[in-house]
């Protein structure tokens, strides 16, 4: 930078020069611009990563089910990635423009849940000090995702049967029909077949949300991904540390091979999260990992020496 200095008549005088070393500067922005095309790259698709087989089956299904306004219904284990799914859906429907509107149907009690679908009126239960519109309001237009679905109680089952036949819904403490246009999209970790036939599950709504099905695959169903998904995870979880974890050896990417991940993706995310914190070298190795990825390693190399 420089700059010219004047006297009070407006005569030149001098100038001042400062000169600043910018290569750090450079550096970093040229490894931020790195980090985030690794990050664009590893997508795959909107967010969801994985090469294998059955992820391919379930990325043509998405792209299917955003062409169609039908209701989609996800099936997966805890941790599989059913939200990222649905987002998929929307974000490549003719809905993107709207919003997309989750809702866990496990996480609140029977009276909470329906107030939060279907909006209440004022003085409809106590606490209820104004009028609120529900999450299928909110959602006109897009879709609302209900997550966990099996845990839907009977009495709510009924009237979202309702606003999937008749397209309506009246808020709690009302009898007022509202139209409503938002395309519903759920998912499940339970078996809504054996749900159905123990009673607690309405057949007739199975049959309504269950249009277009699809089943995200365990990750022990779809190792191959594993390495993809690796790398994807220790990038992420370096941009955060200061760590200088060059990878993972192959001795530690061995481990996570065999192991059998009960918490799928989401606990494969976490295990690199542990290993940043419990990892001192270069690379992360089998004992960085966390206890119980790391025991199986260990009674798999037991099992192979006898």
């Amino acid at each position: 930078n420089a700059s010219l200095l004047r006297d009070s008549d407006g005569e030149l005088m001098g100038a001042v020069e400062t000169l600043t070393d910018i290569t750090e500067i450079v550096q970093k922005d040229h490894q931020i611009d790195a980090f985030q095309q690794q990050l664009r790259s590893e997508d795959g698709f909107h967010g969801i990563i994985g090469v294998s087989a059955s992820m391919q089956k379930v990325f043509d299904l998405i792209a299917n089910a955003s062409e169609s306004d039908a209701p989609v219904i996800i099936f997966g284990e805890s941790g599989t990635g059913k939200e990222l799914v649905a987002r998929a859906i929307h974000e490549t429907g003719v809905r993107k423009k709207k919003l997309f509107v989750k809702v866990n149907c496990a996480a609140l009690s029977e009276s909470l849940l329906e107030s939060e679908l279907f909006g209440h009126v004022k003085g409809a239960y106590t606490g209820a000090y104004r009028s609120r519109e529900g999450r299928f309001e909110s959602a006109r237009g897009g879709d609302i995702f209900l997550d966990e679905i099996g845990d839907l109680p009977l009495s709510t089952q009924v009237k979202l049967l309702r606003v999937l036949e008749e397209k309506v819904i009246e808020r709690v403490g009302d009898n007022t029909p509202i139209q409503v246009d938002a395309r519903i999209i759920s998912a499940t970790n339970r078996d809504l077949k054996s749900l159905v036939d123990e009673g607690r599950f309405r057949n007739d709504l199975f049959f309504r949300i269950n249009v277009i099905p699809i089943r995200v695959p365990a990750l022990r169903e779809r190792v191959e991904d594993i390495p993809l998904l690796a790398d994807a995870f220790f990038r992420r979880a370096r941009l955060k540390s200061s760590k200088p974890i060059r990878g993972i050896s192959n001795e530690g990417m061995s481990c996570l091979m065999v192991y059998g991940w009960p918490g799928n993706v989401r606990e494969l995310k976490s295990a690199f999260e542990y290993a940043f914190v419990a990892c001192h070298e270069p690379l992360i190795q089998p004992s960085h990992l966390p206890p119980g990825v790391f025991r199986d390693q260990e009674q798999a190399d037991k099992a192979g020496r006898f």
